[in-house]
């Protein structure tokens, strides 16, 4: 008696992920054409990623990050002040 009721509510829940799949699906679609919908606004789409990744961060895990990206950047000599005028032009 209990397979029944077993593939009942199997059934069930493959449904529900079913369509919550198909709800995620246009939920991506809707966040690409925002994308596309600010790229022919003239913002960069990149960019705008960086800056939706960004704001998910806490303040002082960003903090962070940007510090250790700015310590690497002049390890290698790449922060603006460290570029030779013949390359910067």
């Amino acid at each position: 008696m209990d397979e029944p009721v077993a593939a009942e509510q199997l059934r069930s829940f493959v449904e529900r992920i079913e369509r919550l799949e198909e709800e995620k699906q246009q939920l991506a679609d809707d966040v690409k054409d925002v994308y596309a919908e600010a790229k022919a606004n003239g913002f960069d789409a990149k960019v705008l990623r960086q800056l939706v990744r960004l704001r998910k961060q806490e303040p002082t895990e960003r903090a962070e990050q940007e510090a250790i990206l700015d310590l690497y950047m002049e390890a290698l000599g790449m922060r603006m002040g460290d570029i030779p005028a013949a390359q910067a032009a």
